[in-house]
């Protein structure tokens, strides 16, 4: 029997430089065989060099989106990034409870790679308690799982995966600990599912081409739940990928500052 290929939502900001948001994820949609949808929650005016100005739509705005979407289009997988504010990730959390897609991949955007803040204060409690427990799987970074949970960031791999499980108690049904912030040699991840914790290895690339790489893993899981019989597979897979992404990322000439992964290093 042959499988269709998989629609795939992205619910999330516009990067103007192209590098992260929005465009990333189509990106990795595309690169892994998936069909990208996308619903717009901000536009960015940044390069690779930073963000200087955020719009953000009126939620209605989301929400219509979101059911033009929904109501015509067979939908596979839903990946969230970047929400601004309170109203649009709740917004966006009626939506998913309407609709109820079979995988949900959370990354919890908040703060850009150039240090502007891409969600508001008060969206964060709003965040892990209405759209948590819609998910999947959740894919926070170090500083994000944090926030999250109101304590100090891991700065080791028992701490990581302690700081998973209690995200995972929050209700989301898996967790992936990003271990980017880390200072050890390579650059572990840490997938929380019921009782079990994986390690997912890999290698700290040196490369400067770092710009949406938590946008580019997330969307690659997103595309590969509908494909793979496994989230950890999955998982391990997209990981490998993104490894690949930013090691031909020197392939690219894009901007001044912190450039963008190759998401088509493959095909290219």
């Amino acid at each position: 029997m042959t499988h269709p290929i998989p629609n795939v939502l992205t619910i999330a900001g516009s990067d103007s430089g192209g590098g992260a948001g929005i465009q990333a994820d189509l990106k990795a949609f595309s690169a892994l065989g998936a069909y990208g949808l996308s619903v717009i929650t901000a536009l960015t005016a940044q390069n690779t060099r930073g963000v200087t100005a955020i719009h953000t739509p009126d939620a209605s705005f989301v929400t219509a989106q979101l059911d033009a979407v929904f109501d015509d289009i067979r939908i596979d997988a839903v990946k969230i990034g970047m929400l601004a504010n309170a109203d649009v990730v709740r917004a966006v959390a009626a939506a998913l409870r309407r609709y109820r897609p079979v995988h949900v991949v959370l990354d919890t955007v908040m703060i850009s790679n150039s240090n502007h803040a891409l969600l508001a204060p008060d969206a964060i409690a709003a965040l892990r308690d209405e759209l948590l427990p819609l998910a999947a799987l959740v894919t926070p970074n170090l500083p994000e799982a944090a926030a999250l949970l109101n304590v100090a960031a891991a700065e080791d791999e028992d701490v990581m995966v302690h700081q998973g499980k209690a995200l995972r108690a929050l209700g989301a049904q898996a967790v992936l600990m990003k271990g980017g912030h880390l200072s050890s040699a390579d650059s572990p991840d840490w997938l929380i599912e019921d009782s079990v914790a994986l390690r997912l290895g890999g290698p700290r690339v040196p490369l400067k081409n770092t710009h949406g790489t938590g946008c580019t893993l997330s969307s690659l899981i997103a595309a590969l739940l509908p494909q793979r019989d496994l989230l950890a597979t999955a998982t391990a897979d997209a990981k490998l990928y993104l490894t690949g992404a930013i090691e031909q990322s020197t392939r690219l000439e894009v901007g001044h500052g912190v450039g963008p992964v190759h998401h088509f290093f493959r095909w290219w």
